[in-house]
């Protein structure tokens, strides 16, 4: 008889089990997650009526598994693009909910006498809220589209990462068994570094390679690529300490970036399905009910905490973020659950042995409790809504209504703000790209290069090597000016020399320190503080030619970094009619405060797809925004000047209009106009960046007509020749004294005269 190995045997009965629970589930219009921890529990050592997994050892490894592929794909759905979109209320919502929970996490595992490790875990397993569950309900109830919705995703994202912060720090706390600041402080230094370090490398080079090896790919060895690199950085994770979680989210991340990533996750998601199963399975093979018993009374308080500790802490964060009430009540009873992350977090302290046997199945079944409640936290949260409405005072509302308005007002950025932020980015990305550099090389390169010419002279080799790699950074660090626009004008005025040399000097020092801190690792002190002035003089000798291939290096990062939304833009441009200042016109609309659209982005609004209009610059006081991107918010007060046709217009002046009585007249500042380059006029021969279009007309250049041939949106470069008809959008009377031949405006002073 031919022997069959008892994994094969085990999978057959967590898949059958699986499938025959979750097709029930599905008639149930139940979430799926239930009906894998249930049918773990039937295949688990602690149900007798079907049969039981044999070994359970090796489905732990299948779903250590399971846990890596649903970070890579969690990481795949987050993309840095994400974070950075989202808005502050989001942001802020998220901290106040994790630190309310936390605390009320700790707190209560404290008054019920468990252990600090206990408690500790406790809040944070209650910490985070179920992407997965959300997403579904809000599938199944059809409110994807509400404005409350787009806060939850928000919150969602934000989550996610403190999520992928907690895990590190409890994995610290739970080696040190202790609060110590000085572990803490490092872990989060040491996340942040390698956070930098992969992100930085892995957007430089992964989206090149892919590109490279693009006709090479077919979809299995995409797949068979996507998974090897996930692993990869799962390993390079787990080396440098981390949890196999944190690499597969990064990488995950790392290929949301690339042109491939709708492909890379369309690919995934079956494998994702196939381990995400047999890791909710085993999860549910660890219910005890003789545990559930015993813990009854502290899993219905859990529950309790959870449902109104984050109904009540997100509805607060929100509030506070300046969202509206019926939003922010709405967001507070959406996320009142916890899943997968909370699964994890308690997976955690068991595996580390820090934890008590009985938390892992309480926040099994805490979490059990409120996915079964979250569709209907859903439902009734607009009645609630509306009940306390009701309840509340007059003056309450009112007081809440001006704050939230208030909330939204634009604070602009001052040139100071602009120059320090840029120069501490800056110092911060060059920083750790060094100390990276000087690793890899001493840890790696110079054991390797003193094997081959000898100690001596392998450590001379090894550092020429390295500073050669680390010449461009340096320079950035030391040598780059940041933001020079702001600098230049903060430059002027005599009040800011002072400071903006200080920061100056502050890099300088910086790259010095680096320089010499480097050299210390390969030669004496002595030594290494002349070597240090040798590398200084060669930076500002050299200071152009390093620019040049510094340029280079950016600019490929920053392509590849926005290369999936260039190729979605593109796509959109091929497939949607072709909008030009020839057959069309400008009108200018003023947002009011009431306008359903305040607060959204252009993307949210879609303006374009459901109207045909273009938003060609936002005036928002002072500050123009020309050309905005998809992601601008509108605010109360903006005046937005739209390009379309005559039909187009109408139909948007009749939806902008439907709450604004009052039609916004259109003010003659910023116009489309028409304009003929000739000989001897300011913009003659020049490109378009340096006709002084846009610094000194404070207008853009939406069309150019050369002869037979009509050029929409021209790039920068372009050369303006003369019969060259310019349309340009902003102030006619600036735009017209670029365009006015130099000889005829003297001849007219001439004749006033």
């Amino acid at each position: 008889m031919i022997h069959l190995p008892n994994l094969i045997l085990d999978l057959a009965l967590i898949l059958g089990s699986a499938a025959v629970t979750t097709l029930i589930f599905k008639k149930l219009r139940q979430p799926l997650v239930l009906g894998y921890l249930i049918a773990g529990f039937l295949v688990g050592p602690y149900f007798d009526l079907f049969p039981t997994v044999r070994e359970e050892e090796n489905i732990k490894v299948w779903s250590e598994i399971g846990v890596i592929f649903l970070l890579f794909s969690l990481g795949l759905e987050f993309s840095f693009k994400k974070l950075m979109k989202v808005g502050g209320s989001a942001s802020i919502t998220a901290l106040v909910e994790v630190a309310v929970m936390l605390g009320l996490g700790f707190m209560t595992g404290q008054l019920m006498g468990w252990s600090l490790m206990d408690s500790i875990f406790l809040g944070g397993v209650l910490s985070v809220s179920s992407t997965t569950i959300i997403i579904r309900a809000f599938d199944e109830l059809g409110v994807k589209g509400q404005k409350f919705a787009g806060l939850v995703f928000g919150i969602l994202v934000v989550e996610d990462l403190i999520a992928i912060v907690l895990l590190v720090l409890l994995s610290t706390l739970a080696v040190s068994q202790q609060f110590a600041g000085t572990d803490m402080l490092i872990s989060v230094v040491k996340l942040v570094f390698f956070l930098v370090v992969w992100f930085i490398g892995g957007i430089f080079f992964i989206p090149t390679f892919l590109k490279k090896v693009k006709p090479l790919m077919s979809e299995e060895t995409l797949l068979v690529t996507s998974i090897a690199l996930c692993l990869l950085m799962v390993v390079l994770a787990v080396q440098v300490g981390f949890s196999p979680a944190l690499g597969a989210f990064i990488m995950g991340s790392i290929l949301a970036e690339t042109t491939q990533a709708e492909k890379i996750e369309h690919l995934v998601k079956s494998v994702k399905d196939l381990f995400g199963a047999i890791f909710f399975v085993s999860i549910g093979m660890l219910i005890d009910p003789a545990m559930l018993q015993k813990y009854f009374g502290p899993v219905l308080l859990i529950t309790g905490i959870t449902l109104v500790g984050k109904t009540f802490s997100t509805t607060l964060g929100a509030v506070i973020s300046g969202q509206p009430l019926k939003s922010s009540v709405q967001a507070g009873m959406s996320l009142a659950q916890i899943g997968e992350f909370s699964f994890i977090i308690a997976m955690l302290g068991l595996s580390l042995k820090v934890t008590s046997d009985f938390l892992y199945p309480i926040a099994v079944a805490v979490s059990a409790v409120t996915t079964f409640t979250t569709p209907y936290m859903i439902k009734v949260a607009e009645p609630f809504y509306n009940w306390l409405d009701g309840k509340l005072p007059a003056r309450w509302k009112a007081s809440l209504a001006r704050y939230s308005t208030g909330a939204q007002t634009i604070s602009q950025a001052s040139d100071w703000q602009v120059v320090l932020k840029g120069s501490i980015l800056n110092m911060i990305v060059c920083t750790v790209i060094i100390i990276a550099l000087g690793l890899l090389s001493s840890l790696y390169l110079l054991p390797k290069v003193n094997e081959l010419a000898g100690d001596r002279w392998g450590k001379a080799i090894t550092a020429i090597i390295t500073f050669l790699f680390m010449m461009p950074f340096l320079w950035a660090l030391a040598v780059r000016r940041v933001e020079t626009q702001a600098f230049s004008r903060l430059y002027a005025q005599n009040k800011y020399k002072g400071p903006l040399w200080l920061l100056r000097i502050a890099r300088i020092v910086v790259a010095v320190f680096l320089i010499g801190f480097m050299l210390d690792r390969f030669y004496s002190l002595g030594v290494a503080l002349g070597v240090t002035a040798v590398i200084l003089t060669a930076l500002i000798a050299w200071s152009k030619r390093i620019q040049v291939f510094y340029d280079r290096l950016e600019a490929r990062f920053f392509r590849n970094f926005n290369a999936r939304e260039a190729a979605q833009e593109a796509e959109d441009k091929r497939r949607r009619p072709v909008l030009a200042p020839w057959d069309a016109h400008l009108a200018s609309f003023s947002v009011q405060p009431d306008w359903e659209g305040v607060g959204k982005t252009l993307e949210e609004l879609g303006l374009r797809e459901q109207y045909g209009v273009n938003i060609a610059v936002i005036e928002r006081g002072e500050k123009i925004i020309p050309i905005p991107p998809k992601s601008e918010r509108v605010y109360p007060g903006d005046r937005l000047q739209v390009i379309g046709t005559d039909e187009q217009i109408r139909q948007f002046r009749t939806y902008i209009e439907k709450q604004n009585p009052e039609p916004a007249q259109a003010r003659s500042e910023v116009e489309l106009r028409r304009y003929e380059v000739a000989p001897g006029s300011q913009v003659f021969g020049k490109t378009i960046r340096q006709s002084g279009i846009r610094e000194q007309a404070r207008s853009m250049v939406v069309g150019i007509e050369r002869g037979e041939e009509r050029i929409l949106n021209p790039i920068s470069d372009m050369m303006l020749e003369d019969g060259d008809v310019v349309w340009v959008v902003g102030s006619p009377r600036r735009a017209a004294a670029l365009f006015r031949v130099k000889g005829d405006e003297q001849k007219k002073n001439t004749q006033q005269a």
